[in-house]
Formats: structure tokens, C-alpha cells, sequence
């Protein structure tokens, strides 16, 4: 049975990460630019969901010219079914392993374009909070869970207001989008309690710290160099989710 499960979440995971590509080209701009509606050729995206769905290959383009753009599909497709899979794997057959396998495609896709051009759209994060809390909620009344839903809430604020103390000690140092996301990981990390989100919070700061001394290192970045911390603090949620899905 966990075999099973596991194997089915990592086929949902790569198929919905298929989809991710084209959406992570179209939020993967500046802040005062709008949505892309285009291929890098210029031609208008069309397909699922009013072109917002799918990979990032546009077949009006012609053979000399590249077809495929924006991150990778095999990439995000990998790294989905990947995380799909771990999850199940931790968590087993209870209620909110659905959640965690409605989540982890928006976080992927949030790690992509915060990745590519250092912002976490409001279009994605604030959603997800409400989201994260309301299915929560339903999965708390069943019988099964490993969590508590008090405690998801509990863990939004925290988490949430951790990270705009932060914000406001050192604004340059990350965007309010961060803030934005930290209340939807503090909601996934605090259903599992205390100790998860101390540990996802933390692993997230020590992933953000060794990304940039590799950076530094390397010779790609300098003390003032601004750097995306949401795949960082996304990887670290992640590292939380399964050591309380593990111990639950």
C-alpha cells in the first residue's frame, strides 16, 4: 500500500508539473509589467486555461528559431513527482496528504518564478493561505489526521510574523513577498506543531545561507547581491513536512 500510494502521488506530480511551465513564463516578469500573453517570439499563447497551462514549447515558432522557453519541463515535472512521492511516502493514507499534494504543484511554481525574477505574485500567495487553511480544516474533521487545525492557524501567524519583523529589521534584505509565503508555510508547517515549524523555518534559513555562500563563492554574488529566498524557504517547509508527516 505505501508503495502504491506513492507511486500514484509521483504520477499526479509529474503530470501536473507538466503543466507548470507555461505559468511560471507568464507570472515571470517585473512587478509593474503585465502577465506575458506571448512566446519569447512574440506569438500568443493559446492552449488549456486560456494559455496558462502546459509546457513552455511554442509550435508556431519556426524550426530554426527555439521552440522552448522558460524553465525546464522535465525540471519542475521531476521535481513535482518527486515531492508528490516523499509525502506520501511520510504521510500515508491520511486526510491531509491531499492538501499536501494540492500545494506542492503552486509551490513548485512559485519557486520557479521567484527563482527567475525575484518575486512571489499575490496572485499565487494569497490565495494559497486561504486555500491551505480551508482544506485543513476539512481534513481535521476526519478521522485519521496527525494534526490539529489551531495549530495550522497558530502557525501561519507565527511564521507569518516572524518574517515581517524581519522585513521591517532589514527591508532590503527580502521582499514582502516572502512575508506572504511565510503565512502559507507557517499554515502547513504549524499543522504538525511546534517543533515542524521551528525546523522548516530554520532549515529555510540555513538552505537561504548556503545558497549564498555558494553564490559568494563561486564568484556570482556579493555581499549586496539580492538573491530569491522563496525556493529556500520552500525547500526548508518541505524539510518540516516530512520529518512531521515521518513522526505523526
Amino acid at each position: 500500500m505505501p508503495a502504491l500510494l506513492a507511486t500514484l502521488a509521483a504520477a499526479y506530480g509529474a503530470l501536473t508539473g507538466v503543466l507548470l511551465p507555461r505559468a511560471a513564463h507568464r507570472l515571470a516578469v517585473a512587478h509593474d509589467e503585465p502577465w506575458r500573453a506571448d512566446c519569447p517570439q512574440g506569438h500568443p499563447l493559446t492552449g488549456p486555461a486560456n494559455g496558462w497551462l502546459g509546457p513552455a514549447r511554442c509550435p508556431k515558432c519556426p524550426p530554426h528559431t527555439p521552440r522552448w522557453y522558460g524553465p525546464s519541463t522535465p525540471l519542475l515535472a521531476t521535481l513535482t513527482a518527486l515531492l508528490c512521492a516523499a509525502l506520501a511516502a511520510a504521510a500515508g493514507p491520511r486526510p491531509e496528504l491531499a492538501v499536501w499534494l494540492t500545494l506542492v504543484p503552486f509551490g513548485v511554481l512559485l519557486a520557479a518564478v521567484d527563482h527567475a525574477v525575484h518575486r512571489l505574485p499575490d496572485i499565487l500567495t494569497l490565495p494559497l493561505a486561504a486555500a491551505a487553511l480551508a482544506l485543513l480544516g476539512a481534513a481535521a474533521a476526519l478521522d485519521g489526521t496527525a494534526g490539529t487545525w489551531t495549530g495550522a492557524l497558530l502557525g501561519g501567524l507565527a511564521l507569518g510574523g516572524t518574517y515581517l519583523l524581519l522585513f521591517l529589521a532589514h527591508p532590503t534584505g527580502m521582499g514582502f513577498g516572502d512575508v506572504k509565503l511565510a503565512v502559507v508555510l507557517g499554515v502547513t508547517l504549524g499543522w504538525y506543531g511546534w517543533g515542524v515549524l521551528v525546523l522548516g523555518f530554520l532549515a529555510g534559513l540555513g538552505y537561504g545561507g548556503g545558497y549564498a555562500l555558494t553564490l559568494v563563492l563561486r564568484g556570482r554574488a556579493g555581499r549586496r547581491t539580492a538573491m530569491p529566498l522563496g525556493p529556500c524557504m520552500l525547500a526548508g517547509a518541505a524539510t518540516g513536512l516530512l520529518a512531521g508527516a515521518l513522526a505523526g
